[in-house]
């Protein structure tokens, strides 16, 4: 459509990509956000989780999430990560978010299992953290 060979096309989001991780790298430190809410996006790549095949390779195709960490009061993002709804993705995502930000914090996430120890492995105790409960999964 374009007359430009698909790779060459396909660069450019990379390039870009990887520009903005610069900047945010190099940009987003020593933040004074006083509130931070976090959560996780679902989406899949390749094909949904249920039809993963023992040739799929797991950590490359079926669910992916990208967690997000906002500042509701500057609307600012200053950090995220793609990646599965585990532990170790979450101590990332955290330890991340711990290192761009130069004061103590309230942190507010869904009741997802993993925040809890990754919260403490990434900010110790120089957090104040509380996760917000459904009252329908109260309930049951």
């Amino acid at each position: 459509m374009t007359g430009a060979h698909c790779d060459t096309i396909c660069r450019l989001p990379v390039e870009v990509g990887e520009g903005c991780a610069a900047f945010m790298d190099e940009r987003m430190r020593d933040l004074r956000c006083r509130r931070i809410e976090v959560d996780e996006i679902w989406a899949y790549v390749g094909k949904k989780h249920r039809h993963i095949t023992p040739l799929d390779d797991p950590r490359r195709v079926g669910d992916q999430y990208t967690f997000v960490a906002l500042d509701p009061e500057a609307k600012l993002v200053p950090a995220y990560r793609v990646g599965k709804r585990d532990l170790p993705t979450a101590t990332a995502f955290f330890t991340d978010l711990s290192e761009r930000l130069a004061n103590r914090v309230q942190l507010s996430s869904d009741a997802l299992g993993a925040y809890v120890e990754a919260t403490e492995r990434a900010f110790g105790s120089d957090v104040d953290y509380g996760q917000t409960l459904n009252s329908t999964k109260l309930s049951q």
